[in-house]
């Protein structure tokens, strides 16, 4: 393996590390919040239960006004560098949303796994009625994401020229 390679190999490491690090803090932040009430369904929070837009981006599950500002800031968060820097290139947004895709799986997996009200002996449909679509024994936002999400990091990980800057 070259030394680029292995340069590479070790920034994806990090930031795997890093991307499951703040899942974890995350989640443990929202258990605190939620308690065993999970999607938001004991928060002072409006909520729509029924559109059509639902199932096609949201998995099926309600909208509520909590999921709506924790995913802005998320969102956010996650682009900061940019604004840090100044700068952004299609490979680090490419990498910005792979690692925020990451971030949720780990998050909402780490939600379950930590919460006392449920734990990983817990961790199914019968339990968890805001998944409402699972394969494989996880919901299928989990499998989706990890697809996209690894396509993009191999994207941004890639060998090739950094790519050319999104200018506003």
């Amino acid at each position: 393996m070259k030394r680029g390679s292995w340069a590479r190999s070790g920034h994806l490491l990090f930031l795997l590390t890093w991307v499951t690090l703040l899942g974890l803090f995350f989640a443990m932040t929202e258990i605190q919040i939620e308690g065993a009430n999970g999607w938001a369904a004991s928060l002072p929070t409006w909520r729509v239960e029924n559109h059509w837009l639902l199932d096609l981006f949201w998995g099926g599950r309600a909208m509520t006004g909590y999921h709506a500002w924790v995913f802005s800031f998320m969102c956010l968060a996650f682009h900061l560098p940019h604004a840090i820097v100044g700068r952004i290139t299609w490979r680090q947004e490419a990498r910005c949303l792979g690692s925020l895709m990451f971030f949720w799986i780990i998050e909402d997996f780490l939600w379950f796994v930590m919460n006392p009200a449920y734990g990983i002996a817990r961790f199914s449909p019968h339990f968890i009625p805001w998944h409402k679509h699972w394969a494989v024994g996880m919901p299928t936002d989990y499998l989706l994401f990890t697809a996209v999400g690894v396509l993009l990091l191999m994207v941004s990980f890639s060998d090739g020229r950094s790519g050319e800057r999104i200018r506003p």
